[in-house]
């Protein structure tokens, strides 16, 4: 992402003020910064239930998930390209890193679960090469949770974007929208096959796993011993 571009995201952090996601072609999606901010609500718990550790929150924003898991007992590690996000989370009592989800990542082949929430599926602009992503990340028994970042079906767009607070001019960069079915698809042809759908507060969910061809081993390492290691 271009220098500059988180500005505006990571003061709403900061400040707990609004936010929202403009588009060259003129429109602002509103982020629900206060959720983001909160702890966990019940459409999260639906998310909560399905974890099994260890667990990577890909975009972890500033933890509310990561906390949560944390909190229960279950070993998860946020990820997310913003410092104030990292810092929200790591004063939550959890464990993030400040990484690009393309990058090398502690754990590659061997999270049990991927969570891909808040329309994080929509990083980079290119949701299949996201989605093939989370397969590379994730062992070969696990599991990815997608949230969908429209209910109307049929939606694939991938927009120019900015961070604002009140629509002044920020630097730009790609992003994805796309509804559950059409996240649907481009699983199924990165090799994750559908286990679950289900909508919760008007909130759409998916949860895909590997499919049989998947051929990479599964690690024997424990989750107590894994944790650590990420965090470095």
């Amino acid at each position: 992402m271009r220098i500059g571009a988180l500005a505006a995201y990571e003061q709403a952090l900061r400040d707990r003020g609004p936010l929202g996601l403009h588009t060259t072609s003129g429109h602002r999606i509103e982020l629900d910064m206060a959720r983001y901010l909160a702890d966990a609500d019940a459409a999260d718990t639906t998310v909560l239930e399905r974890c099994v550790g260890p667990v990577l929150d890909v975009g972890c924003g500033p933890g509310r998930i990561v906390g949560a898991l944390t909190a229960a007992g279950t070993a998860a590690l946020g990820v997310d390209i913003a410092d104030a996000a990292v810092e929200i989370t790591l004063q939550r009592g959890a464990l993030a890193l400040a990484r690009d989800i393309f990058s090398r990542l502690p754990g590659e082949g061997r999270w049990r679960t991927v969570l891909v929430l808040d329309g994080n599926c929509g990083i980079g602009g290119d949701v299949p090469a996201l989605l093939r992503r989370m397969r590379e990340l994730t062992a070969a028994d696990g599991t990815v949770i997608l949230e969908a970042a429209t209910s109307v079906p049929g939606t694939d767009e991938v927009l120019t974007a900015s961070f604002s607070t009140d629509g002044e001019d920020a630097p730009t960069f790609p992003w994805a929208v796309a509804s559950a079915d059409v996240l649907q698809r481009y699983a199924e042809e990165a090799g994750l096959a559908l286990v679950e759908h289900w909508t919760h507060s008007g909130r759409d969910f998916l949860m895909v796993r590997s499919d049989s061809t998947y051929s990479t081993a599964v690690q024997t390492t424990t989750t107590a011993a894994m944790i650590p290691k990420f965090a470095t």
